[in-house]
């Protein structure tokens, strides 16, 4: 049965991170499977720069101007994304009007409040409580999140994992970079909740390269001139970095996921993290990735890792079976 599906997401281009690449994927594998996707994001609303990081828009709009657009499309079923002002509009509108809706946590927005303005992880986690209570289901892409938000009271937790590209982001050859080896990578948002700064402090031999941008960049820079800071990369540029890496190191503590472990494996290379949520769930005790609360060694060790093994493990996570999984969470209404 072919349906209509409206997500609504505060995240869109020209912003790359991680929410914004699933949706789009997760709307290609929806497509695929014959269905239709209409994504209500910030383009045409009005916006003002996110405070301590103006890269980031937040559009404003007033219920009405949802129920508009969501109205043009007479969606079966509706999606929130993100817990935004778009977000938020698109829920009350839902709320009022008694229709079903789920939503998805994509983000530790409690704890990027608290790195950024230092607000109580308490008032972030009410307000994130308060915003998906209503939702028929709450999509969480990891097991240890959805034991960790079911201690804290939340409701109708829901799996939806992740896949990734596996013909995109595949090994090639290390020699498009001319670097002293091994090279350890980073990608991902240059900011302070990405906790990058663990990474650039690290005395590791060869060379480190940071793909990606942020409001910490230009500061980052000046401190760490040794380091290769190298800007937003995507397609197959950014293919290229992962696949030049000797091993991809993923400092954030914070992370509901971590989908660029997933594209460092699929190519080749190694992970090494903190054992925290995300990549308790992606590495485990997989053997692809070194997880320690030491994250020099754990970046010396994921070294010796077998590439092939990284490969084969990072092929068991598929988009189709991310969106089939998606499909099986979302609350159909005729």
């Amino acid at each position: 049965m072919s349906i209509t599906i409206s997500i609504v997401s505060d995240a869109w281009y020209p912003q790359i991170n991680g929410v914004v690449r699933t949706i789009e994927t997760l709307t290609a594998e929806l497509e695929k499977l014959g269905h239709r996707v209409s994504i209500t994001e910030p383009t045409g609303f009005s916006s003002i720069p996110c405070p301590s990081y103006p890269e980031i828009r937040l559009a404003w709009c007033r219920p009405s101007a949802i129920a508009r657009r969501i109205g043009t499309v007479r969606p079966d079923a509706i999606h929130i994304a993100t817990e935004g002002p778009l977000g938020l509009a698109a829920r009350r509108y839902c709320v009022r009007h008694a229709i079903p809706f789920t939503t998805s946590l994509h983000t530790r927005f409690p704890e990027y409040v608290h790195a950024r303005w230092k607000i109580p992880l308490s008032i972030g986690y009410a307000y994130l409580k308060r915003f998906h209570a209503p939702a028929a289901t709450v999509m969480i892409s990891t097991q240890t999140l959805q034991n960790e938000l079911a201690e804290r009271g939340f409701h109708n937790l829901r799996r939806w994992s992740r896949g990734v590209d596996t013909e995109l982001f595949r090994p090639r050859s290390k020699d498009v970079l001319d670097a002293n080896r091994p090279v350890s990578l980073y990608v991902g948002r240059v900011a302070v909740e990405k906790n990058i700064e663990d990474f650039l402090r690290l005395d590791l031999p060869g060379t480190k390269v940071v793909v990606g941008d942020g409001p910490a960049l230009g500061n980052l820079r000046a401190r760490y001139p040794r380091v290769r800071f190298v800007g937003v990369k995507t397609g197959e540029d950014l293919a290229t970095y992962y696949a030049a890496a000797d091993v991809f190191v993923f400092p954030s503590r914070t992370d509901t996921f971590g989908l660029v472990m997933l594209e460092a494996l699929a190519s080749g290379v190694p992970v090494a993290a903190y054992p925290v949520p995300g990549p308790l769930d992606v590495i485990g005790s997989s053997g692809v990735g070194v997880l320690s609360h030491d994250l020099l060694r754990a970046a010396r060790e994921a070294l010796t890792i077998d590439p092939r093994a990284c490969r084969a493990y990072a092929e068991r996570f598929s988009w189709r079976r991310s969106a089939e999984q998606f499909l099986g969470n979302i609350t159909v209404v005729r």
